[in-house]
């Protein structure tokens, strides 16, 4: 996992997450990973995979059969 440091952060930023976080009941670390995970990944982001499904739905979905190729693979050749 990636580690981060900050430097010449500013003692009342620092003391300002310090209270942050323990208004929420955790440490200063677990409280910048929260701001920094809210900030690049926020819950009402575009989810493509939930959007195609909901487009699918939306347009009466599509049934599909899949069928599997049952012919046996020619063995590899490396010569």
């Amino acid at each position: 996992m990636a580690a981060v440091t900050i430097r010449n952060l500013p003692e009342e930023t620092h003391r300002a997450l310090k209270l942050r976080a323990a208004k929420h009941g955790r440490s200063t670390e677990a409280e910048i990973r929260e701001i920094l995970e809210e900030a690049t990944r926020p819950k009402d982001r575009l989810k493509i995979g939930s959007e195609l499904a909901a487009f699918g739905r939306r347009h009466g979905g599509l049934d599909l059969e899949p069928r599997r190729d049952q012919t046996p693979a020619e063995p590899a050749d490396f010569e």
